[in-house]
Parts: C-alpha cells; sequence; structure tokens
C-alpha cells in the first residue's frame, strides 16, 4: 500500500538535508518515494506567470495568489501514484500572520498517511539561517523561532484530525543528523 506523507520545519531547521538522507537510506533497502517540494512546484508556477523573480518572495504574495498556487500543487500531487514525500512548511510566516501551508484544500487533496515535523533549537536554526548566503530568510528572534515552531505543532494538530494521518517529530539537532536521518528513515519504512 502506497504511503503519503508531509514533512515539515521552520526555514533553516534542515528539513530537505535530513530528508534527502533518509530516501537514500530507503532507496538502498528497496524503498521508493517520490520526493516533491510543494514549494518549488508553487514557485515554478509562479515564475511562469510572473508572480515572483526569486523563491523568497514567494512568502510575500496576496493570500489570493498563494491559494490559488497551492491548489495547483495540491492537483498535480495527488496525481501521483506509490509512495510520495512532499516536502513543505505547515505554515508560512507571513507580514499579516502565518498562513496555512496546507489549507483544507490541499489537505482533501493529498490525504496524507503520516505527517512529520523536523524541528531543533532555535538558537540552532538562528545559526543554520546566518550560515546559509544563498537564501535571504528573516533573521527572527529566538522568541520568534520558538512561536513558529510552536505554531506548526498545534497545525499538525489540526492537520491530523481532519485527515486521520498520524503526526511525529523528528529533531534535527547539530551534530546529529544522522540520528535525525535514520528516525525519519524508519517512519518512512
Amino acid at each position: 500500500m502506497a504511503t503519503r506523507c508531509i514533512i515539515t520545519g521552520v526555514p533553516g531547521v534542515g528539513k530537505t538535508t535530513v530528508i534527502t538522507g533518509a530516501l537514500k537510506k530507503l532507496e538502498e533497502t528497496g524503498v521508493h518515494y517520490a520526493n516533491i517540494s510543494f514549494g518549488s512546484f508553487m514557485y515554478e508556477t509562479a515564475l511562469r506567470e510572473g508572480l515572483v523573480q526569486d523563491r523568497d518572495q514567494m512568502r510575500l504574495l496576496a493570500k489570493d495568489d498563494q491559494k490559488a498556487l497551492q491548489r495547483k500543487a495540491a492537483e498535480a500531487i495527488a496525481a501521483i501514484d506509490g509512495n510520495v514525500l512532499v516536502d513543505t512548511h505547515a505554515s508560512v510566516k507571513t507580514p499579516k500572520g502565518y498562513l496555512a501551508g496546507l489549507p483544507e484544500w490541499v489537505l482533501e487533496a493529498l490525504m496524507p498517511d503520516l505527517f512529520v515535523l523536523i524541528e531543533t533549537d532555535e538558537d540552532q536554526i538562528l545559526g543554520r539561517r546566518l550560515g546559509d548566503p544563498t537564501r535571504v530568510r528573516d533573521m527572527d528572534s529566538y522568541r520568534a523561532l520558538a512561536s513558529h515552531q510552536s505554531f506548526n505543532r498545534a497545525i499538525a494538530a489540526a492537520y491530523a484530525m481532519k485527515t486521520g494521518c498520524t503526526v511525529a517529530m523528528v529533531t534535527n539537532a547539530d551534530h546529529l543528523l544522522e540520528k535525525a536521518v535514520d528516525d525519519l528513515a524508519a517512519l518512512l519504512r
């Protein structure tokens, strides 16, 4: 039976690094997943439609534009057969507050079996953001990052209520990447 998994984490937590490692480990055992970046699909669509010039402008789009891009991504991902892993954000921090990364119409299309939050200490996230010159990210305070991670936990519970999926947390602490990779791979088996 195919598994649909959504994996989230605040920007800078190392979500994509953990996912890449876990999928490599699973491939070695014969378990295959389509690795879908929800944001990349939305970004490519927004570029084609002339809505943004770079990825970091995505969170600044008008709410209606973000909703339309979310709907298009959900419909495309729902059509994929087999195991699917969706790399995304539980919520997006916008100038007017948090926007649900997976609103009702997205969840109904995807119907995940598992929802995973990748987390770590806020000071580690701040350090990672400062050390990544390839992205333009907000330099949130420790408290703002703690609030964002807390909001993500709350919204993950709401997503589980809507879809009946389970929610798991994987910690991606500094110097313990392999443990995070192993933990995620175990959840995806």
